[in-house]
């Protein structure tokens, strides 16, 4: 089971990798295509453009010569277009109206021109529009396709213009090529660097966002081993979703840890409660059963294990009343009720045991009814189990006081008894399971330690409060129920 985790760790991570480089990649090859793409297009059209200007040039040159009387085999004139040609790095042609050359730049002794006839497509297109621009080898003149720009050669005459040739300018594509590659070439040198950082930086970000989420699977690896201790460790100041997962995550693990305390104090407690009693009873049992206690006293030790067979049913019986309080599916009924008389009907209910500690009873209740909402069982053992409770710590002879009055929507009842101070460390400990103030748990053979652990579980249900003062020998119980 750690190996699959750790392959689907590993797992998570490969794709985020994989997804980002993918993103990153995709994105420079179409940036790419559309840079390598248009910038070929810009780079032929401007060339395209150079030499329509250059034919043009030569076009308007030559009949300008023509027109002075000047021979196209003049040496000025076949020189400069030389020099023309070689500055610009291209071939120029004339040839006349039936495409037969008459001059190239490359030498009027050459001769793979000498006498060649142009295409009569290319030729009659130049008559036709009055310009050619084409990439074109111009029949087989030229062993590769060369960029083509052509012109005609116009003369004025008397009768208006004549065509009298036409002028020709072809540039080797490897010009453009080497410029184009050059731009190719250093874009994708950028490229290669860009994505190198970038899939460093994804690779680290990638690292980065799944190293929380590995210590959690390991950290939830050691909580099923009981390892509750465990907490997943965060980057300082790290602020994000993940941060807050780990946060969230540490929390958790946190009320876990509690959970799984106060589960064991929980079981420690019960073992506790239930060997006392247990152990009284079997020894008696025993006892009598062997002839060791003697006729005479079986009575007496009977009613020993009457009253610690009772007080073990008491447990059960608060032990399957929290578990329906604390159950999920509890629901707590609101219903209207008089709280008072309430309080007055659990205080008639005690009233022997008021009797037997010689109690004064101090009541504070209002005349009229004071409607509360609430479930009227529960809050009747709340006030049953604070009532014995004052009842049961309280001096000899002391008072015991009851109060009910209403502030702010809300009814507040206290319950007050004279006795021995609580000291202040114990008041948080009150309302947990089998705690009392007494450590020997020996004292109080009545109680289990949970009357006031279901108090505080109900009115929790009930969503309302309950605070305990424990001042110069007199404690007081306040606790709160909305008004109806």
């Amino acid at each position: 089971m750690t190996v699959g985790r750790h392959v689907i760790t590993k797992s998570l991570y490969k794709r985020q990798f994989i997804m980002m480089a993918a993103v990153i990649l995709l994105s420079f090859l179409l940036l790419g295509a559309a840079f390598i793409t248009l910038s070929y297009r810009y780079t032929v059209q401007e060339k395209q453009d150079a030499m329509d200007r250059n034919v043009q040039y030569m076009a308007s040159f030559t009949s300008q010569i023509l027109s002075g009387g000047t021979s196209v085999q003049d040496q000025y004139f076949q020189t400069y277009v030389s020099s023309v040609a070689m500055v610009t790095e291209s071939h120029i042609i004339l040839c006349n109206t039936d495409g037969q050359v008459i001059f190239d730049s490359t030498g009027a002794e050459s001769s793979l021109w000498e006498g060649a006839y142009l295409p009569r497509g290319v030729t009659q297109k130049v008559l036709a529009s009055g310009s050619y621009s084409a990439m074109s080898d111009l029949g087989g003149l030229y062993q590769e396709k060369r960029y083509v720009s052509g012109a005609p050669i116009s003369l004025k005459t008397w009768g208006g213009v004549a065509t009298a040739g036409m002028v020709f300018v072809t540039e080797d594509t490897s010009s453009i090529t080497g410029m184009w590659r050059a731009f190719a070439t250093i874009f994708f040198f950028t490229a290669v660097v860009v994505l190198l950082i970038a899939f460093i930086t994804s690779s680290v970000t990638s690292l980065r966002q799944t190293r929380p989420l590995k210590d959690m699977a390991e950290a939830v690896r050691k909580f099923g081993h009981g390892e509750f201790d465990t907490r997943v460790t965060c980057e300082h100041g790290r602020c994000d979703e993940l941060g807050e997962l780990a946060d969230a995550f540490n929390v958790m693990a946190e009320t876990l840890s509690q959970s799984e305390a106060r589960r064991s104090e929980f079981v420690a407690n019960i073992s506790h409660e239930l060997k006392t009693p247990m152990t009284t009873i079997a020894g008696f049992a025993d006892g009598i059963l062997d002839g060791t206690i003697p006729p005479e006293r079986q009575r007496e030790y009977l009613k020993v294990i009457s009253s610690e067979t009772r007080r073990l049913s008491r447990l059960v019986r608060r032990m399957l009343d929290l578990s329906r309080l604390q159950s999920t599916e509890h629901v707590t009924p609101q219903e209207q009720f008089d709280i008072s008389e309430v309080m007055l009907r659990v205080l008639v209910s005690l009233e022997n045991k008021v009797n037997d500690r010689h109690l004064d009873v101090d009541t504070d209740l209002p005349e009229g009814p004071v409607q509360v909402w609430g479930d009227p069982d529960a809050i009747t053992q709340v006030c049953y189990n604070l009532l014995d409770n004052a009842i049961k710590f309280s001096n000899e002879r002391g008072v015991l006081g009851v109060a009910i009055s209403t502030r702010g929507g809300k009814a507040v009842i206290s319950v007050r008894n004279e006795g021995e101070t609580i000291p202040p460390e114990e008041l948080p400990l009150l309302f947990d399971r089998f705690h009392k103030t007494d450590r020997s748990r020996s004292e109080d053979r009545d109680g289990v330690g949970l009357g006031l652990y279901i108090v505080k579980t109900i009115l929790n249900n009930h969503k309302e409060n309950i605070t305990v003062i424990s001042e110069n020998g007199v404690t007081e119980f306040t606790f709160t129920l909305t008004l109806a």
